[in-house]
């Protein structure tokens, strides 16, 4: 089953002032040995990331590149790995397609992974990742850590969504997530 995970404050903490850095980079407790989970079970596991912090001149796509190098070498500490990382590094006003709530991100994964949704399953703390996953008809989980406590308190429309504390919790239930529909 293929596992699409959004980044920031899903596996790792979130900033108002973005990840701009490795230094900055911070995993949330459980959320490496949740992915290395994800992994022992057969489980193909992507990352789909709005990285606007770059389009913004925060950051650079290399500084970028070293955030994911920590986060590879962590995940392998712990048995762990990520099968691709797919990020839109636009500012918002560039009006991209690739830049979630549009679905983008999700098609360029669909098109080098050979799926239709049908059996995948994002894990988000946003709106905008829940409304990324709906319009291509994936199912949708929604973490509390990020900024998932507020979207869950701003929002009653996403009722079909199922909704854990964090990336461990939901992992340890995928038993009831993978059986519903």
């Amino acid at each position: 089953m293929l596992i699409i995970l959004d980044r920031d404050g899903v596996i790792n903490e979130d900033s108002e002032d973005y990840i701009k850095s490795a230094a900055e980079w911070i995993p949330i407790p459980g959320s490496l040995e949740a992915i290395a989970a994800l992994n022992q079970a057969g489980h193909t596991v992507v990352i789909a990331t709005n990285q606007s912090g770059i389009g913004r001149g925060l950051y650079t796509e290399q500084d970028l590149q070293q955030i994911h190098d920590k986060m590879r070498l962590a995940l392998a500490k712990v048995g762990g790995h990520i099968d691709g990382i797919f990020y839109c590094p636009h500012h918002p006003d560039e009006n991209c397609d690739c830049r979630k709530p549009r679905p983008g991100l999700l098609l360029q994964i669909a098109k080098l992974f050979h799926t239709d949704f049908q059996d995948a399953i994002f894990i988000g703390d946003a709106e905008r990742d829940i409304a990324s996953a709906k319009a291509v008809h994936c199912k949708a989980i929604l973490v509390k850590t990020g900024k998932g406590a507020r979207t869950l308190a701003n929002s009653k429309k996403w009722h079909d969504v199922l909704v854990y504390d964090n990336l461990a919790a939901a992992v340890a239930s995928q038993q009831e997530w993978l059986e519903k529909p």
